[in-house]
């Protein structure tokens, strides 16, 4: 996701993303008692908005990567048990694919069945621009989810997470906690590095310790993803850093890995903070007895925001608690910080 879609999307709290608050409004065109009263009201409060109430029967069809990763099966399932709360709602889900050939012809399967509206979550945003151009050619809208097309003109609303606010957000609960020492030293245990989330993920994380001239970040390796990747990337920063006073872990799955490494070593002295929100970070933070003392949101309701969007444009229909006829064309997640503080507010978000 580009900053420029960062700063140009409307923002929501995670915990308003995950509810129906974010879709739900006041359908009623019914007067109020008060003679008059309606004339006070903006034009726009007479228009639909979407509701839990059933309306019009919507297909959407839903194509995702392949849920190899326990982020991207919390986006399944989100996507699937947002779609079953709807009684007007059918949803044609493919088998998930990592593959762009294979992802490319299972979106044009559905473009081919005529579904209402298609919510796609690309392996590959720029691989995947033609397929969502065809679909919305085809005059069926698109909500591009997270991993975004090159063009605007591939998707209707593109809705993800915030990979600079997530490493900002990060950077600066570090730096809150070591602000008062001197010296202190950071190291960073990223993700893909040939991703651009990743890139943006550091860049923002270095943006945040800018504003703390006390910190230095003294390392940083690149892991997978992945369990084994994040163990055997720790193991290594913590054999080439003596000193630490803080971790920022890019992803909560390569962070069990992380965690292993560091118990193995047996070092305590530091903090880490982790990304994204998996139930075994929230647990850990909650426990609070090792290192990991928070994790930054990146949060796989998204998905189910995506259906709420879905279903609001396949009813002609727009979002509650906003003026607008229509859903807006961008919508930017914010990454919240989960501490011991918050952490039982977001447990039954967090992902397996």
């Amino acid at each position: 996701m580009s900053q420029l879609t960062s700063r140009r999307g409307l923002l929501f709290g995670t915990a308003a993303v995950s509810a129906g608050a974010l879709l739900t409004a006041c359908t009623s065109n019914e007067s109020t008692e008060n003679g008059g009263a309606d004339d006070e009201k903006p034009a726009a409060n007479d228009r639909p908005a979407a509701d839990d109430k059933p309306g019009k029967q919507v297909t959407i069809g839903f194509a995702g990567p392949q849920a190899d990763h326990g982020w991207l099966n919390a986006i399944n399932e989100n996507a699937e048990g947002r779609a079953k709360k709807y009684s007007d709602v059918t949803l044609e889900i493919t088998e998930g694919s990592n593959d762009t050939a294979a992802q490319i012809g299972q979106i044009e399967t559905l473009i081919n069945k005529k579904v209402d509206v298609l919510v796609i979550l690309p392996a590959d945003g720029k691989a995947l621009t033609q397929v969502g151009l065809k679909a919305m050619r085809a005059g069926i809208p698109v909500i591009n989810l997270d991993r975004i097309f090159n063009t605007p003109q591939a998707y209707r609303c593109w809705i993800g997470g915030d990979n600079y606010g997530m490493g900002f957000n990060a950077g600066s609960y570090i730096g809150e906690k070591l602000k008062d020492k001197s010296d202190a030293r950071v190291v960073e245990l990223a993700g893909i590095d040939n991703l651009e989330l990743t890139k943006q993920r550091t860049q923002g994380f270095d943006d945040a310790l800018k504003n703390y001239p006390n910190i230095k970040k003294v390392a940083r390796q690149a892991a997978d993803f992945t369990v084994e990747s994040g163990q055997a990337k720790m193991s290594q920063l913590l054999q080439a850093q003596s000193k630490i006073d803080a971790v920022w872990n890019h992803d909560d799955d390569q962070g069990v890995g992380a965690l292993r490494a560091i118990e193995q070593a047996g070092r305590d002295e530091f903090l880490m903070v982790g990304g994204a929100g998996a139930l075994s970070a929230f647990q850990a933070i909650k426990q609070d007895n090792g290192v990991l003392k928070a994790t930054v949101l990146y949060p796989p309701t998204m998905a189910a925001s995506a259906i709420d969007l879905a279903r609001a444009l396949g009813q002609s229909k727009g979002i509650g608690g906003l003026a607008e006829y229509e859903i807006p064309s961008s919508i930017t997640l914010y990454s919240a910080v989960v501490d011991k503080d918050n952490v039982d507010q977001y447990m039954s978000t967090g992902f397996r």
